[in-house]
């Protein structure tokens, strides 16, 4: 506000004597502080400074000076209390104990329960109207997951009779100790089939199914073992080097294979390949087309048609599997006498699950085998439950524990190794059933278990003339979901590196094996790291006009850059894996500068700033980095300015003096103070 706006506004106030002391005291404040703020030049909290030449934007040395703020050291703490902050930070970042605090001792006993059982933290809260959601959603699920659990038994070469064991004494562990609402548990496809891969690779489940057997409980212990320690030590980052990138090739890959595999069943071929590449398996299926039956190939197509609704998780079609095994068996027994040439399941063993510790393989040759299986499977599985509990937990709103499902999926394991239960854990295609059925808590899963015990006891002989090819009817049906299309081309679109993860895991998987096919694309993926961590990105920074703005030169194109400044960012952490690149890099960016400068005649280059707001990080080689470019630019006449290092990269370079080489006016809190400071240094004093 101006003088005369001051004056005419007090005249206008005149004709209100109450107030005219009032305003004219607020006038005589606005015109003071006007004038001692013009005096001292500073500029209000604007983006923009309008002078009176028809608005144009000041250029930062055109700004008057602003304030200038010290960087300042972090409190001081001891290596103990350093060690202590960044243990608690990499395996306790949710805080586990916060609800403990303040608590009594009897407080802490309940609390510590619930902990350990979360069934005991909403048990008490459990109702009749709760009950009847989870009764509907429990019977609806085991509807799928009884054939499903017969049919992914044969695909990992074991007993049917398995599967369904495997659908029983799980599902009662994880609902004690799970925190997922809606996952439902039971055998799954991937691990099904890579543990069937990685073990008859080695041994033979026709030639010798009892050791076959061992292994598949041992390799299902081994896999428990590793999880609960994974959740118990806080570890569960480890599973976050299958990227999405590598699960959605690895699994399109061994859906294809799953479903070439199920070409025997399909067909009634009876001599069928056991390797599990592409080429053998179409191989075996062109050399032994002879052997093919038409009544169980339109079996077969027909048991597709009604379970194709299935592949995309119609919550209207949770019935299909259990429809076409009775329809299918139905009609097999009526026509028993003219069907010679279908495969039927035969007698399945009835009765609740024999012990099976005494057949764990502890030692002796194949102990490796089962160890190396154990944790692929133990990987796969666990990556696959915690994904699938998070996805639907995130639609209801709730969260679920990482490191519980690390354990309750490890334990149920454990366990299930022992009462003749081979790798289960969180199904999507069933969660999706459970969750679409409307379960509200785990108590769906005891329901499913309920309803396996009831058939395990009283309903094994009608499963007799079930047909060997509505099993592979089943589980192609299955696999194709894992089929996604669209993230594939998502990933084409958003990562090219990702894309190559995806593509080397479809591929490998395919003509290779399913095991290095997995490690192919961790390989990738770790590449992908490193090349990050190794190769990191370096920003060349701009004004943008009338503001103290600074971003990348290339993103906004109405940033410029600063006479006599380059500005540069460094974007990752500082480590001795890409400390010599990066000052490969400055001095590559120093010499473009100066040649640009001396192509277009400008001011010459007198002072390089580094903006470290992104390092989060620096070692030993990275101060020395630091050093080597500080006198490498002394030598050239050259100023190297640090902004806004982070608290512990100004301790580390503390600590290490090397701050003392630097000048008082070679660290600044941002680079919009740094520019108008050096700038005006730079202007010849009165």
């Amino acid at each position: 506000m101006m003088g005369k706006d001051i004056i005419a506004l007090i005249q206008a106030k005149n004709q209100a004597p109450i107030f005219h002391l009032a305003y004219k005291f607020q006038a005589m404040l606005t015109l003071f502080s006007t004038k001692i703020f013009a005096e001292m030049g500073v500029n209000s909290n604007r983006s923009e400074d309008l002078s009176n030449n028809g608005g144009t934007a000041t250029t930062p040395t055109e700004k008057a000076s602003m304030e200038i703020h010290s960087v300042c050291l972090p409190p001081k703490k001891s290596t103990f209390q350093k060690l202590k902050h960044r243990l608690s930070d990499i395996f306790f970042p949710d805080d586990p104990l916060y609800r403990f605090k303040d608590q009594t001792w009897c407080k802490k006993l309940v609390l510590g329960l619930q902990c350990l059982f979360p069934i005991l933290q909403w048990g008490s809260h459990y109702h009749l109207k709760l009950f009847r959601s989870d009764i509907i959603s429990g019977l609806t699920i085991a509807s799928l997951a009884i054939p499903q659990g017969i049919s992914y038994a044969k695909l990992a070469n074991l007993p049917p009779i398995v599967g369904l064991y495997s659908s029983f004494v799980p599902p009662l562990i994880y609902s004690v100790l799970g925190s997922s609402k809606h996952l439902a548990v039971g055998p799954v496809s991937i691990a099904s089939l890579v543990m069937g891969t990685m073990l008859s690779e080695t041994v033979s489940p026709a030639a010798d199914p009892i050791l076959y057997l061992k292994l598949a409980f041992t390799a299902t212990f081994f896999s428990g073992l590793f999880q609960a320690s994974l959740g118990l030590l806080r570890l569960g980052f480890v599973i976050d080097f299958l990227s999405k990138a590598t699960l959605v090739g690895f699994m399109a890959g061994a859906a294809v294979i799953v479903s070439l595999q199920q070409l025997k069943g399909l067909l009634g071929i009876v001599h069928f390949t056991a390797k599990m590449q592409l080429i053998p398996v179409l191989t075996s299926v062109f050399h032994h087309r002879k052997e093919a039956s038409a009544l169980t190939l339109v079996l077969g197509n027909y048991c597709n048609r009604i379970q194709l609704p299935v592949a995309s998780v119609d919550s209207k079609a949770y019935s299909a599997p259990l429809t076409s095994v009775i329809l299918s068996t139905l009609l097999i027994f009526c026509i028993k006498s003219k069907a010679h040439g279908i495969s039927i399941i035969g007698h399945l063993q009835q009765g609740l699950n024999p012990p099976s510790a005494n057949m764990l393989y502890f030692n002796g040759q194949y102990l490796a085998l089962a160890i190396k299986t154990g944790l692929v499977t133990g990987i796969l599985s666990l990556t696959e439950g915690v994904a699938v509990g998070r996805t639907f937990a995130s639609l209801k709103n709730y969260q679920v524990d990482g490191n519980k499902e690390m354990m309750a999926i490890g334990v149920m394991n454990m366990a299930g190794s022992c009462s003749s239960c081979y790798v289960t854990t969180g199904s999507f295609s069933r969660s999706a059933v459970n969750f679409n059925a409307g379960a509200q808590t785990a108590v769906s899963n005891i329901v499913l278990a309920m309803a396996v015990l009831v058939t395990l006891l009283f309903l094994m002989p009608l499963f007799y003339y079930t047909p060997n090819v509505i099993l592979a009817a089943i589980i192609i049906t299955a696999v194709i979901g894992l089929i996604d299309y669209e993230a594939a081309y998502k990933l084409w679109k958003t990562d090219k590196l990702d894309f190559l993860a995806c593509t080397c895991s479809f591929f490998g998987v395919l003509f290779i094996s399913v095991p290095l096919g997995l490690a192919i694309a961790v390989g990738v993926s770790v590449f992908k790291i490193l090349l990050h961590v190794t190769r990191p990105n370096t920003v060349l920074l701009g004004n943008i006009p009338g503001t103290h703005i600074y971003q990348s030169l290339n993103r906004y194109k109405e940033a410029s850059r600063v006479p006599s400044f380059l500005i540069l960012a460094i974007e990752s952490p500082i480590y001795f894996a890409n400390s010599t690149y990066l000052q490969e890099r400055m001095l590559r960016w120093i010499r473009e500068e100066e040649e640009s400068i001396k192509a277009n005649h400008e001011s010459s280059l007198k002072c390089v700033i580094i903006d470290m707001t992104a390092v989060t990080a620096i070692d030993t080689s990275g101060m020395d980095m630091v050093c080597e470019v500080k006198k490498m630019l002394d030598k050239r006449s050259l100023q190297l300015v640090l902004v806004n290092p982070v608290g512990s990269v100004m301790e580390k370079m503390h600590q290490s003096n090397i701050l003392d080489s630097f000048g008082t006016n070679s660290l600044y809190l941002t680079v919009g103070e740094a520019v108008d400071d050096i700038s005006a240094s730079w202007k010849p004093q009165p």
